[in-house]
């Protein structure tokens, strides 16, 4: 085998597997294959008319044709910072606001700043795809807690007890989840917040689907059910889930001041500020109408009510119910074992390329995100695709 030219920490680096399933199910659409695809995280819905408004006035203001604060638009932070007073019980000023390329870049940034050679980060999984190599990239080790179905998808303090160790230095806390779309109760979350405090460990809490939860249920932000966490606690965010704002690549960390000014120095050599008009825009949604935020919500809970259904009429697969986020993470490990086209299918991985071959449906494996046995369905693609794809699934396995 031939030794890679690479550095060996970008050598180590996998792809991301939701983009390589996403991306696979756009190379069949493109040779003219009808494949309805679960894989993208991503609303179909357009950004509202007045961020994109917002936008357009913003490209004629010859301001906004230069480099601006590298931390972000002032006027902006200070809407980040009053969105974390509102949302996530969390009352900071401005300064402790960085605003990143994507909650994505706030993710890679925030676990950078605090996370170097030889630490461990507890990770519950399953978890979303990019965590480990972000946290491989810092020099860290990811130590994966899991909680299946049968736990609702939640790990528990006494889990991560037993996954502790002198080298734990952060947990990562998610709620609501991608990929399952758990949200953790108030009692919960402050069990987990208590013990990381008793531990004297990092939270880095990632609240991009904050927003987006169902059946009256509240996602409490980590901060605000243990204020106690505030000088060890890193939140990231975004808009874009909650206002379809997907490619304008805003998104922002709110964090102690020493983790912010860290984070500051590392995107200074990294990316500098993030696009202005997408800063005008992201400040137009935070300030503007909720509206048309609260019509996406509403169709995410009705789609969300119609896959589970659907979802739980093919024999051997279970559905808990999400109550956030938009996916809905089967376990579908009854189905493994089993033998299709002459051969036994063993692994969620191999039953994802088996039902995109045999019924043109795409949906990303469990092992995107932890152990096999598992498939997550997006259900942010149009009402009639989300029915016609379950279909083909309910024909390809009730026979």
């Amino acid at each position: 085998m031939t030794e890679s030219r690479l550095a060996p920490r970008i050598a180590s680096i996998a792809p991301s597997a939701t983009i390589k399933v996403d991306t696979k199910a756009k190379a069949l659409k493109a040779q003219g294959r009808p494949v309805i695809s679960y894989a993208a995280g991503e609303p179909d819905f357009a950004t509202p008319d007045h961020v994109v408004e917002a936008a357009l006035e913003a490209v004629k203001d010859p301001k906004n044709h230069k480099y601006t604060p590298n931390v972000g638009l002032p006027e902006l932070r200070d809407a980040i910072a009053a969105k974390t007073r509102r949302d996530s019980g969390l009352d900071v000023p401005a300064s402790r606001v960085l605003v990143t390329n994507g909650g994505k870049q706030a993710v890679f940034e925030a676990i950078n700043a605090v996370i170097g050679d030889g630490d461990e980060v507890l990770v519950p999984t399953p978890a979303w795809t990019s965590y480990p190599e972000i946290i491989k990239v810092a020099g860290g080790k990811t130590v994966e807690v899991f909680a299946g179905a049968d736990q609702g998808y939640k790990v528990t303090p006494e889990q991560l007890e037993a996954a502790y160790t002198p080298n734990t230095k952060a947990i990562l806390f998610v709620s609501p989840s991608n990929p399952t779309g758990a949200v953790y109760s108030e009692a919960e979350t402050r069990a987990i917040g208590e013990w990381a405090l008793s531990k004297d460990i990092w939270v880095i809490a990632d609240e991009i689907y904050q927003n987006l939860t169902y059946d009256g249920v509240r996602a409490i932000s980590i901060a605000e059910a243990v204020p106690l966490l505030d000088n060890r606690v890193i939140l990231v965010n975004g808009v874009a889930k909650s206002f379809a704002m997907t490619g304008w690549r805003v998104g922002w960390m709110v964090g102690p001041e020493d983790v912010i000014k860290g984070a500051a120095n590392l995107q200074s050599h990294l990316t500098s500020n993030v696009n202005n008009i997408a800063q005008r825009a992201a400040l137009a949604a935070l300030t503007g109408p909720s509206e048309p935020i609260e019509e996406f919500r509403l169709a995410f809970d009705r789609r969300r009510k119609l896959i589970v259904e659907e979802l739980s009429k093919i024999e051997g697969v279970t559905v808990p119910v999400p109550q956030g986020a938009f996916y809905v993470y089967a376990d579908v490990s009854a189905l493994l074992g089993r033998e299709y086209n002459g051969k036994v299918i063993n692994t969620s991985l191999d039953l994802a390329d088996y039902i995109l071959d045999e019924a043109e449906v795409a949906a990303v494996p469990g092992e995107a995100f932890g152990p096999s046995g598992y498939l997550r369905f997006s259900y942010a693609l149009g009402d009639e695709q989300l029915v016609e794809g379950i279909q083909r699934l309910q024909k390809l396995f009730n026979k």
